[in-house]
């Protein structure tokens, strides 16, 4: 065991904020790296020290490996958390602090070399015999057309390096083939520097389920799993835990083989396995895992009374877990609608401001995961997420009424958010029954936007 003392958190926003509270309850002093545009963000003003990076570009600050290093080392800190996005699962990172005898609060190197692109994970998952979508890596036309032979159109090229939906495309007839090749390898090049893609069934009708893993290298948990199918471009915006309306025999199939991957990959620390589940052949797939916490992590937190971050933390300083798989129960239902800086109305542009008034009304099972207060600036630097709104009460029925309460009722003066959109969400048939796979939202969005 090697305690840690000192953390050095290199990222911003609420998930600065969220390491911050529980750093403190564990007795551990946080340092944090900010870029000049956070100078006055809440995140430095809870941390007991606050270094400046450098100017507001994530290149320059905090995105650069060697400045946080540095950084971390110039201020006797002993761990960096990366929290998620930016440099959370860059191995560069992870392989400096062991090269300077820091911690990093995350999985190992080669944890992170084996899932570390989709097509190395996918090899991973099928070596664990976990499932994967029916398809193949491609160099050429032919030998995307040879894959298409064999499973059939529709069909998604992706690009290997990918995500954020960037180098993917649908391709519903042959004669796109060679075109829709083209333009998704051209797509991930200028975005990823890697211009590799796989091809792959189009699954028309299925939902996005992750499973939450714990590990200390001996022991591997799984705290149940998430609900993530309601996503615009492939980016989610409500999550939920427990997942609704899934069959208990596939949710256990699922479990099984999240853990099946992790034990596969000696996988270390937080992290969640994603799978597609298949509605019309009820069948699932491996899509990734993420190495790392999630932006939706407080869902689980919720419904199993677990503090993820403190268990990052002790898995990284080599404390072993106490529970068993039967202390990790279930209670009740919670849900996550992600806020946003952006015009729903206005085809979601970016709405950086100053907040005027940030009030969020106390109402039983409101969780707010914030970085935001009155009079705050939203910088147009870095994402738009300004606040995460997390309902857990007993059933869905009750954590859906409670949300449309509290998005009725909290204020975001100032600036334009996404509210809107969550309100319209809250009172959507196919939510509130919960009928709707990753393509519902879409379709629901096209479908009042051709209404207006």
């Amino acid at each position: 065991m090697t305690p840690i003392r000192k953390i050095f958190i290199a990222n911003r926003g609420e998930i600065a904020v969220r390491i911050i509270k529980t750093a403190r309850l564990m007795r551990i002093e946080t340092v944090i790296g900010v870029s000049e545009a956070d100078r006055d963000s809440l995140g430095a003003r809870l941390a007991d020290k606050v270094i400046c990076l450098g100017p507001a570009p994530s290149a320059q600050s905090y995105l650069n490996v060697d400045l946080i290093l540095h950084a971390a080392r110039a201020t006797g800190c002993d761990a960096i958390h990366p929290g998620y996005g930016f440099l959370s699962e860059n191995r560069t990172l992870a392989q400096g602090c062991l090269d300077h005898d820091m911690i990093f609060i995350g999985p190992t190197p080669d944890n992170l070399d084996a899932v570390g692109d989709k097509l190395t994970a996918r090899t991973h998952a099928i070596a664990a015999r976990v499932p994967v979508v029916p398809g193949d890596t491609i160099d050429t036309a032919e030998d995307a057309q040879a894959i298409a032979d064999r499973i059939g159109f529709p069909l998604l090229i992706k690009a290997v390096a990918g995500g954020g939906g960037k180098g993917m495309r649908r391709v519903d007839h042959p004669h796109e083939l060679t075109q829709s090749i083209t333009l998704a390898m051209a797509e991930a090049t200028a975005s990823f520097g890697d211009g590799r893609v796989y091809v792959e069934r189009l699954v028309e009708q299925g939902r996005h389920i992750e499973v939450q893993i714990i590990s200390d290298g001996d022991t591997i948990l799984h705290a149940h799993e998430r609900e993530c199918s309601l996503q615009r471009r492939y980016q989610k915006v409500v999550e939920e835990a427990p997942a609704p309306n899934l069959d208990p025999l596939l949710r256990d199939q699922i479990h099984a083989a999240a853990l099946q991957f992790a034990r596969h990959i000696g996988y270390v620390s937080l992290g969640t396995v994603e799978f597609l589940v298949d509605v019309k052949r009820g069948e699932f797939y491996f899509l990734e895992m993420n190495a790392r916490v999630q932006v939706e992590h407080p869902v689980t937190e919720e419904i199993t009374g677990l503090d993820l971050i403190q268990l990052q933390i002790d898995i990284a300083q080599g404390i072993n877990l106490r529970q068993s798989q039967s202390d990790i129960a279930v209670t009740g239902h919670a849900i996550e609608c992600r806020i946003n800086a952006e015009d729903s109305e206005n085809n979601f542009m970016p709405s950086p401001g100053r907040i005027t008034t940030a009030w969020f009304p106390p109402m039983a099972g409101l969780r707010i995961d914030t970085h935001v207060q009155s009079n705050c600036m939203i910088v147009p630097y870095y994402d738009s997420m300004i606040a995460k709104m997390i309902v857990h009460r007993p059933t869905r029925d009750a954590a859906i009424t409670t949300l449309a309460q509290q998005l009725a009722t909290c204020r975001l003066d100032g600036i334009t958010t996404n509210i809107p959109l969550h309100q319209r969400i809250m009172t959507w048939d196919a939510f509130q029954a919960a009928r709707f796979d990753t393509n519902s939202l879409q379709r629901f969005l096209d479908s009042a936007e051709t209404r207006t």
